[in-house]
């Protein structure tokens, strides 16, 4: 079905500098009682950003006031392993990410993760860990995304990604599965009545 086209978009990055986050930390298990996409960006990182008794903590990037607002998260070396809980894309896809920055990601996860339209930039360690520096020396400091040319401005350098190009055609079209189907309803069609 029809999706929100991916556009180019400038953000600020929010950095979480943390290998191996599995699904688990991104949406605990405790909250996919749900099969509508709506609501799980409010528990997004619920047991890293919360205590206990429900009081955010401090120290938790999501937490401080000058990440508010950003749509890329900068993490670092195989996010999203663990379970292939698709709700973990909802959860950030919910909160407001559009893309995140990594140096590597589970496979699973980058899948459901290019079905629902959010946007894997996988980089070179070095690049990923100047990057979190660069944000703690300057939060402020906005990236350019540019999908159509696969494309990261950072500091005014170009930081090329690699991009599976049925996938970038899905997020630059908004496509779903079926909507890439319905896509070719005419050719179906006419197969149909070619065949009879």
């Amino acid at each position: 079905m029809a999706k929100e086209k991916f556009q180019n978009f400038t953000s600020r990055l929010v950095p979480l500098r943390m290998d191996n986050v599995d699904t688990d930390q991104i949406i605990p298990a405790r909250y996919l009682k749900a099969t509508d996409k709506k609501g799980f960006g409010e528990h997004l990182f619920q047991d890293l950003r919360f205590n206990e008794d429900g009081t955010p903590k401090p120290d938790f990037p999501l937490n401080k006031p000058h990440y508010k607002g950003a749509q890329i998260l900068l993490a670092r070396e195989n996010f999203g392993c663990g379970s292939s809980r698709e709700h973990a894309p909802w959860a950030l896809l919910g909160y407001g990410f559009k893309a995140i920055i990594a140096a590597s990601f589970a496979d699973i996860f980058r899948n459901n993760a290019s079905k629902n339209g959010l946007l894997l930039i996988e980089l070179p360690y070095q690049d990923v860990d100047q990057m979190h520096g660069d944000v703690l020396e300057n939060p402020e400091r906005e990236a350019f995304v540019n999908l159509a040319e696969d494309t990261l401005i950072w500091k005014g350098q170009p930081y090329t990604f690699p991009n599976n190009p049925f996938t970038k055609k899905m997020l630059l079209e908004g496509l779903d599965d079926i909507g890439y189907t319905l896509s070719f309803a005419k050719d179906i069609d006419a197969f149909e009545k070619n065949k009879k």
